[in-house]
């Protein structure tokens, strides 16, 4: 039964193999797209890991600081530092925007990072190259993936920034490599306005005041310059100690702050569950119109080899050849496709990876499920092939 099955293989060797390539192919655009899921849950993952927090302090009744605006007023840190069982806390901003570098823009996420050094929440744990921000201004760390080198000059709204270490693997819950820069730098650019913003309000704020000063119909410029700024963060991130459990921490901060505490179970609920959910239920209807596709091209290919090989089958059961050993030698035939399929599947996905833009995740339980279902999915294709070989009348061979 082998030998047959090889044989015929041999003998349509050409249409056999360019099939199997054309199958790899689409199981290499399958498994990619499988990577690209797994991508973005590491994305979000990789932006809880990397913050250092046990715990992340937001507005009210919002999912921030990633899924949502979030709002905290930055003093606020001190009172929640005071609170037993917190060992750190540390205010952070963060804004995805486009940073110019020279002639070309560059799509990242902003951190604001609170004084402090290696350790601090918030703060990039580990650097391939260079040092960390030292000073309080126009100093930066940037991820490799943004292109920037140590040295590199890069603007953000109207200050500029030299790049002074850089690190790897910090991104976005979407994949955007992430820039490190002070935080006063960073509430300037997310909640500061421009010169001309901030005079319109001025006048604004002259012609519908909301301070009364007897004798002074005038605002003084200090008063307005106060409504017009903003000193606000995203959240405050916090780490506790050990002896003290995260519900321990948390409770009396939303009680006596009245503000929303995360634990990182909960925010990457909120990042794996709330933010990918719709690219995972797309991912999940490519991932099924392919096994289609991949399906009925097995079943066609099966079909026409089966079909080309009728005089064939008809002398196998006219010297009295079984029916479960033609079967056999047709199944055989389709796994092999699809195991020729799938390897050039999976070299096609490794090696193309890496060109694309965000992150490609492949893992081997992956390839694993995807080898099983391109079995199951040739075993499927190849009944029809089956079925009609079965019917072949013996008296064809002669015929």
């Amino acid at each position: 039964m082998i030998n047959l099955a090889v044989r015929d293989i041999l003998h349509n060797w050409g249409k056999f193999i360019f099939t199997g390539i054309g199958l790899g192919l689409l199981i290499g655009v399958t498994l990619t797209m499988a990577g690209v899921y797994r991508g973005l849950v590491d994305d979000g993952r990789v932006l809880i890991d990397t913050s250092g927090a046990d715990l992340w302090v937001v507005q009210q009744d919002t999912l921030g600081p990633y899924a949502e605006p979030s709002s905290v007023p930055d003093d606020l840190w001190r009172s929640v530092r005071t609170i037993p069982g917190v060992a750190q806390a540390a205010n952070v901003t963060y804004l995805t925007m486009q940073v110019r570098k020279e002639d070309e823009d560059v799509r990242v996420m902003v951190a604001g990072i609170a004084a402090g050094g290696p350790g601090t929440p918030g703060w990039p744990p580990h650097l391939v190259a260079g040092r960390q921000i030292t000073r309080s201004h126009y100093e930066a760390v940037a991820d490799i993936a943004t292109g920037f080198r140590l040295g590199d000059r890069l603007k953000i709204r109207r200050n500029h920034y030299t790049v002074v270490g850089l690190t790897r693997r910090m991104v976005s819950s979407s994949g955007d490599p992430m820039v490190f820069i002070p935080l006063k730098d960073a509430q300037e650019a997310q909640f500061l306005k421009d010169n001309d913003a901030i005079l319109m309000q001025k006048r604004r704020t002259r012609a519908n005041p909301t301070f009364s000063f007897p004798g002074k119909p005038d605002l003084p410029d200090a008063i307005i310059t106060l409504q017009t700024a903003n000193n606000y963060v995203n959240a405050i991130l916090i780490r506790i100690r050990p002896e003290f459990t995260l519900e321990e921490v948390a409770e009396p901060i939303r009680r006596w702050k009245r503000l929303t505490v995360y634990d990182r179970v909960q925010m990457e609920d909120i990042l794996v569950g709330k933010l990918i959910a719709t690219s995972a239920e797309q991912i999940g209807l490519f991932l099924i119109i392919l096994a289609i596709v991949s399906a009925a091209i097995v079943a066609f290919i099966i079909y026409t080899l089966t079909m080309d090989k009728i005089r064939e089958i008809a002398v196998l059961k006219l010297i009295g050849t079984r029916n479960r050993t033609i079967a056999g030698m047709i199944l055989q035939q389709s796994l092999m496709l699809g195991v020729i399929g799938f390897v050039v599947g999976k070299i096609s996905a490794t090696f193309a990876a890496p060109l694309f833009p965000k992150y490609v995740l492949l893992i081997p339980i992956d390839s694993m499920l995807g080898f099983l279902a391109v079995l199951v999915i040739c075993i499927l294709s190849s009944i029809i092939a089956i079925r009609m070989a079965l019917k072949i009348d013996p008296a064809e061979a002669i015929g």
